[in-house]
């Protein structure tokens, strides 16, 4: 046995002295407690994505620089930030307050539950969901996707649904989320047969989504196929919206209200319009200069997206009647907020490269996506479904690209009737 420890202690001495650090490292990883070994995965894990973003970030602003130069990229990056802020995210503010007005009024004189009233009929045949799921269409045409949620956790509003029904207000409520906002936007730049053919569209693909959102959760779990039962004990008469008070004061108070609400709508997409948008029309537009040349002026850059595009742009022209790839950059903005998405249209009517049809896709594309991608983790996380999150998003996929693809045919059948 002491033999043995000996050459046991000599072996060792020979690998410290052969290579001290390979000990060191065996030693140390042998020896340290699970909570440094952890530490140590995750600090490796985020250095390797540092590099990893890195790389890409560079590699993406370096070929920007390289064809536009780096002063010229730089002055394009902050102009077209500037002018999207002050051409297009104070009119869509403008226009957020005063929707947002104008729905408060509704809410608290009773046109919301008139709607409700009449699209409660068509809720079950057409999404498989109890009359009172027309209130949250209506809420959420009116303001923006979140408001789907604040209802479902109401118990007064929830028990009238199964499991499954509940989990599927997440795509329901999304398609027509930020909707009057989308349509009055459309109309004020002269476009409003193409807004309210795009509404139809949207609401189609509302139905397409919603039913395969219900499908593929009942076949992956079919005990969801029960009811809230959770969520009982409320009455839908206790869904109140009313204030209290005398006409007057309600009507100043609502209108007040609402155009603070559309305030709140208005500040939280300039984040997405000016970063979002940005990097779109970098990717989408070219050189404004004569012959190609670079001026470092708003909206121009490296039209990568418009070149992608225009190789296929047949898939897009049958599809979307677009005749410019160029525009396929909206759909593409739209699924992470349709307000960035929304602030390509003026410059797309400046380049006249915009129609009706276009503006229809747009709007059915724009309403029923409406940044699902940046709001449906959030929804499910806080009904408490997160394992339903794929399920969701590749439901809402189809439901947008269905809404789009309707929406055009359905102004191409209208253009040859009228």
């Amino acid at each position: 046995m002491d033999e043995q420890n000996s050459n046991k202690q000599r072996h060792n001495l020979l690998r410290s002295v052969l290579n001290p650090f390979e000990v060191f490292s065996h030693h140390h990883i042998e020896n340290a407690p699970k909570k440094e070994l952890r530490r140590f995965k995750f600090t490796t894990s985020r250095s390797f994505e540092a590099l990893i973003f890195l790389t890409i970030f560079f590699l993406f602003f370096g070929l920007l620089a390289y064809k536009m130069t780096l002063p010229h990229m730089l002055n394009t990056f902050m102009q077209t930030a500037y002018h999207l802020l002050l051409e297009t995210v104070f009119y869509l503010m403008a226009v957020c307050v005063l929707m947002g007005a104008i729905s408060k009024l509704f809410t608290e004189f009773g046109v919301v539950r008139l709607l409700e009233n009449l699209l409660r009929p068509l809720m079950k045949p057409l999404y498989n969901l109890p009359g009172v799921a027309a209130l949250g269409a209506v809420m959420t045409f009116l303001s923006d996707n979140p408001a789907i949620i604040s209802l479902a956790k109401d118990n007064n509003f929830a028990q009238y649904f199964k499991k499954y029904q509940l989990v599927s207000l997440t795509n329901f409520g999304t398609a027509f989320g930020m909707g009057l906002v989308v349509v009055m936007f459309m109309t004020g730049k002269g476009y409003g047969g193409g807004a309210l053919v795009g509404l139809v569209g949207a609401f189609l693909g509302s139905i397409i989504s919603t039913r395969i959102m219900q499908h593929s959760t009942l076949k992956s779990y079919p005990e969801l196929d029960s009811p809230v039962t959770e969520a009982t004990g409320g009455s839908e008469q206790n869904i109140s919206f009313k204030s209290e008070g005398g006409i007057f004061q309600r009507f100043l108070n609502a209108m007040l209200d609402g155009g603070k609400s559309g305030v709140g709508i208005g500040v939280a997409i300039i984040p997405g319009v000016l970063c979002i948008s940005t990097v779109v029309m970098m990717l989408t537009f070219g050189a404004s200069g004569e012959g190609g040349v670079y001026t470092g002026a708003a909206y121009e850059g490296v039209p990568i997206i418009t070149w992608l595009a225009d190789k296929i742009n047949f898939v897009f022209y049958w599809l979307f009647g677009f005749e410019s790839g160029a525009l396929v950059s909206f759909p593409i903005t739209a699924l992470g907020a349709v307000g960035a998405a929304l602030g390509l249209v003026p410059t797309f009517i400046d380049t006249g490269i915009i129609n009706n049809n276009a503006i229809a896709v747009f709007t059915a594309m724009g309403m029923c996506w409406s940044g699902y991608l940046s709001t449906h983790t959030a929804m499910l996380d806080s009904l408490g479904y997160r394992k339903l999150i794929g399920k969701a998003i590749g439901a809402h996929t189809i439901g947008g690209l269905c809404a789009g693809i309707a929406a055009h045919w359905l102004w191409v059948l209208l253009s040859l009737i009228f």
